[in-house]
């Protein structure tokens, strides 16, 4: 089957169903290759104490980040990622009522993995959190996407 120019097709349908994301409410921006934005706002039910942000919304948001960036390198091949490994490290509380905004890099594009990083920052630009990880590329067939 003919797949040119199903990257953007792909990449709509992985953010349609991605439904973890829709239930924190985070927000897509794609800003170029490899390099996508997460965004989104610290509500009650993202939080760990009265007023900081759980450490699982901050690690969901950069390993989203990270593996939209690396998708966007290879949904032309029709593959979608799995995430192979990530580290964290969190800088700053997230703060009740603050936006955020998570950034992806590409590090390195190898034949069989894909090595990413993404930054997350607050409004106020100051940095909370870090990550480094490592995606593997695989058939978006396996996944369950499809054209039809």
């Amino acid at each position: 089957m003919d797949r040119t120019g199903t990257a953007e097709f792909l990449i709509q349908e992985y953010l349609k169903n991605n439904a973890f994301t829709q239930l924190l409410g985070m927000e897509f921006s794609l800003l170029g290759p490899g390099r996508v934005g997460y965004s989104m706002s610290v509500d009650a039910q993202h939080l760990a104490t009265p007023g900081f942000l759980h450490g699982g919304v901050v690690t969901t948001l950069l390993d989203a980040t990270m593996g939209a960036g690396a998708m966007t390198l290879v949904a032309d091949e029709w593959k979608v990622v799995s995430t192979i490994e990530m580290n964290v490290n969190f800088l700053k509380p997230g703060l009740l009522g603050s936006r955020l905004q998570a950034v992806s890099e590409v590090v390195r594009k190898g034949k069989g993995v894909i090595f990413m990083k993404a930054t997350l920052r607050n409004e106020d630009n100051a940095i909370l959190a870090v990550a480094n990880g490592s995606f593997y590329p695989f058939s978006a067939d396996k996944a369950g996407y499809s054209l039809n």
